[in-house]
């Protein structure tokens, strides 16, 4: 049988393996909002390839490029790759002379990624057992009604804008999950169905709101946000749970009212129907909806979740990983949401090692109850980044087996013939 730890590697964590390079690209051509991240070591596999760790975040990746190589390279080039929790500490106590969140927090969330995955590798364990895991042995998932070109697009694009919560309407035809979810969301939710899925999150108040603003809404058109609501539930009964994601758009008269009506379609949860900045505001709508809330991947500082905890503003917590601070911060927010008795949510509408690091918190963290996925970036966007797709089975995703995240971003996207690759050495 191998040696878990090779000679090499063992020599790796005795001195440290360092940080020697940081390359970055933004895949405009497939995902203009997201940006891919690489941490080159000096350390090596027992098969002699350089252990290279990797990471992402999504939203203003110019930005979080140049946080990366202008201002992080400086802490970690030369540094021991292994020194995770320092490193998160140094760079959040660092981004907090300027607010804590941001693109800043976002990089430090890519770089804390590729650090578990360096140390992953060079442990030839999955990130979940490092974490203490497992605590279950797949992942169940739900399905959020996002389309091909959901993230696909630059703000201002014609056709659509590429804002949070401005996705593409879609248009009919394979996978346009956000346009059937509309027009044919009978027809849908039976295919999620028979696909294995066993709740689906719905968007139909945002065109509401992108027409008209939030801060008032007509009871005609909460009659039409609720259709695709009301059109499910005649087709497939409970048989499928339902979610309302209200991208933080509407002021609190028009969220209970949304709310109220909410209520003959007994959801699983509401998700930002207003945004979470105000607590007090969140801790009133929670109190007055009449059922269950989700709160938030907007709320990416603990802190922020301490104070939604304490005034009782939330039923389930929901964590982004590649917003709040990576694996690191995800576990502690979920291990304090846990702490409370509530149940955890892990967000990914964005790229796939989002995806894969929920996963690893997922199955570390019993409080996790299900994760996001988008099946049209499961089958379109993911296999143009990453050299393993993940699997969707009766539901659920296995646990990565691979070492560190299970996952390798695509080579040829760091090619360095990319025009929005770029690279800082040592």
């Amino acid at each position: 049988m191998a040696a878990l730890v090779t000679p090499s590697q063992e020599h790796a964590f005795r001195r440290g393996p360092r940080v020697v390079a940081i390359e970055t690209v933004i895949p405009d051509h497939v995902f203009p909002g997201l940006l891919l991240l690489r941490v080159q070591t000096d350390a090596g596999t027992v098969a002699g390839d350089p252990v290279i760790g990797h990471g992402e975040t999504y939203y203003a990746p110019h930005g979080v490029a140049a946080i990366l190589h202008d201002w992080m390279a400086r802490r970690l080039l030369g540094a021991d790759a292994l020194a995770i929790e320092s490193h998160w500490r140094f760079l959040y106590e660092r981004a907090t002379a300027f607010g804590g969140t941001g693109a800043e927090l976002r990089a430090l969330s890519a770089i804390d990624l590729a650090l578990w995955d360096v140390l992953g590798q060079l442990t030839r364990q999955p990130i979940w057992r490092l974490l203490g895991g497992p605590v279950r042995d797949r992942i169940p998932v739900y399905h959020s009604c996002g389309g091909p070109l959901y993230g696909g697009r630059r703000p201002g694009d014609a056709g659509g804008q590429g804002w949070p919560g401005h996705g593409d309407p879609g248009r009919p035809g394979p996978l346009e999950d956000n346009w059937r979810s509309r027009h044919e969301p009978g027809d849908l939710a039976e295919e999620l169905l028979a696909a294995g899925y066993r709740a689906m999150k719905l968007w139909s108040f945002d065109e509401i709101y992108q027409r008209q603003g939030g801060l008032q809404i007509r009871w005609e058109d909460v009659d039409y946000g609720l259709a695709p609501f009301r059109a499910i539930r005649e087709r497939v009964g409970r048989r499928m749970e339902l979610m309302l994601d209200g991208h933080g758009f509407f002021a609190l008269p028009a969220a209970l009212r949304i709310a109220q009506a909410m209520r003959e379609i007994e959801p699983l949860w509401l998700e930002d129907v207003l945004r979470p900045d105000a607590v007090e505001t969140m801790a009133v709508f929670r109190e007055r909806a009449g059922v269950p809330i989700a709160v938030s991947e907007m709320v990416v500082l603990r802190d922020m979740l301490r104070q939604v905890l304490d005034r009782r503003a939330a039923d389930y917590v929901m964590i982004d990983p590649t917003w709040v601070g990576g694996i690191s911060e995800t576990r502690r927010m979920a291990e304090l949401a846990q702490l409370h008795n509530l149940p955890v949510l892990m967000h990914d509408c964005t790229g796939p090692l989002t995806l894969f690091a929920g996963l690893h918190v997922s199955a570390a963290v019993p409080a996790v109850t299900s994760q996001e996925t988008v099946r049209a970036h499961m089958a379109t966007v993911y296999p143009q980044l990453i050299d393993e797709p993940p699997v969707i089975q009766d539901g659920h995703i296995a646990l990565p087996e691979r070492p560190g995240l299970g996952v390798r971003l695509r080579d040829d996207l760091f090619d360095g013939r990319h025009p929005q690759y770029r690279i800082t050495r040592l």
